[in-house]
């Protein structure tokens, strides 16, 4: 009788630790939980993950109406992007950041800035699993899930870079080489920096003057500077406009960015972005893409090149980030009303997070976070899912609808989920 067949046994080594993606885990046990909940009047609320639940601009949607039928639509595209495409995203930095880019050396699509991260790091790290021999690339702590489990599974080394209340959520790189090499690592082999602001899970906002020492750091150690654009245009109104990197003296000779047209435009499932910068980083990014896929649905650039182009774009990322401010309002009141301490908290100027301490009765992060929604049905993320430095802490997202928001305070309140 033939043995039983265990295909796990030909996983590779760098995958048989990944961790499933948290949002992932998230939502499939509030699904396991949903009809315990509902029967209890506690239908979940969604709070965990960063998605706008708005509508795109209508003008992406009508163009890409408009288009389907135009002969050859759909075939292939250029995997680097179509002409109109790439000079659209050459025509946005300049306006919107003052940054001039090379259509034809200094600009990449992605299909999402999210592939373009995980394909730019795979450029950069010589696999192993020995740890002490593993390139290592820098990542924020908080951070993106995807930056440590990326890394991992090409076998790099993750380094945490903490973003602390004391730091100002901005860590000196200087310290964290020094802390490195105590633990035993060698800088020289430091491949490279990430850096994301405005940041996930944070909300957190930079200086001009810490990006500024950021590029000179990685200019003088010949580490490239990563650069996770995401949420550039989410912020508030009065604020400074968060900058791209690629504004700082020197920062071509090293930086990478990777910007993205899910947040800021609701097109999330779209799947639409670009990488820029130094020519050498993005050119290299754009072979190893030329291997794994064929480039954005040409309908698709056509829509993605009009918004970023037209000021139907500008009026949609206005109009948005107040009604983000608004509901960022609405839980910040509710917060301190069950007893947070806002006015000596960190609040976000930018993107649609809150970032909030838990209450010291619990546990840890994952205990608040599980009680949460096991008895009020409210869907939020563990600290910890973003980093070891994330503990004590958990985040929401403001995107659902304001009335949805109130509940949530309501439900805490009368479940018993206030601060003391």
């Amino acid at each position: 009788m033939q043995s039983a067949i265990d295909i796990k046994k030909l996983y590779s080594d760098y995958v048989k630790t990944l961790e499933t993606y948290i949002m992932f885990r998230i939502s499939q046990r509030t699904l396991e939980l949903t009809p315990e909940l509902e029967a209890k009047n506690r239908k979940p609320i969604n709070l965990s993950i960063g998605a706008p639940i708005q509508a795109p601009p209508q003008l992406v949607t009508d163009v890409l109406k408009n288009c389907l039928n135009e002969p050859g639509i759909s075939a292939y595209s250029t995997p680097k992007g179509e002409k109109f495409f790439l000079e659209a995203i050459a025509a946005r930095m300049k306006t919107r950041f003052g940054v001039e880019l090379d259509t034809k050396t200094e600009i990449f699509s992605l299909i999402g800035s999210k592939e373009g991260l995980a394909n730019i790091f795979r450029c950069l790290v010589n696999p192993t699993l020995n740890e002490k021999d593993q390139d290592i690339i820098l990542i924020p702590d908080p951070g993106y899930a995807s930056y440590a489990e990326q890394i991992k599974v090409i076998g790099g080394k993750a380094y945490p870079m903490p973003l602390t209340y004391e730091n100002n959520f901005m860590p000196c790189p200087k310290t964290i080489v020094q802390n490195l090499e105590k633990e035993g690592f060698s800088s020289s082999k430091i491949k490279a920096l990430v850096i994301n602001y405005p940041n996930n899970p944070l909300g957190a906002t930079a200086t001009r003057d810490y990006l500024k020492k950021i590029v000179d750091f990685c200019r003088e150690r010949n580490i490239l500077l990563i650069s996770d654009a995401a949420y550039a245009d989410m912020y508030f109104a009065g604020q400074e406009a968060p900058a791209s990197i690629l504004e700082f003296e020197g920062a071509k000779d090293i930086a990478i960015e990777f910007h993205s047209l899910s947040k800021p435009y609701s097109m999330t499932g779209w799947r639409m972005g670009w990488a820029c910068g130094n020519k050498d980083a993005v050119g290299i990014l754009g072979k190893i893409k030329s291997t794994v896929d064929t480039g954005l649905f040409k309908a698709l650039q056509k829509a993605g090149a009009a918004i970023l182009t037209s000021p139907e774009g500008d009026e949609y990322i206005k109009k948005s980030n107040a009604e983000f401010q608004k509901k960022q309002e609405i839980l910040v009141k509710g917060f301190k009303e069950l007893g947070w301490d806002v006015d000596n908290l960190i609040i976000p100027k930018a993107t649609f997070y809150l970032w909030l301490p838990i209450p010291a009765r619990f546990k840890n992060s994952e205990d608040f976070c599980n009680q949460l929604l096991e008895k009020a049905g409210v869907v939020s993320v563990p600290g910890t899912g973003f980093g070891k430095y994330g503990e004590g802490f958990f985040r929401l997202s403001i995107s659902p609808g304001e009335q949805a928001l109130y509940e949530v305070i309501k439900r805490m309140k009368e479940d018993g989920f206030t601060f003391n």
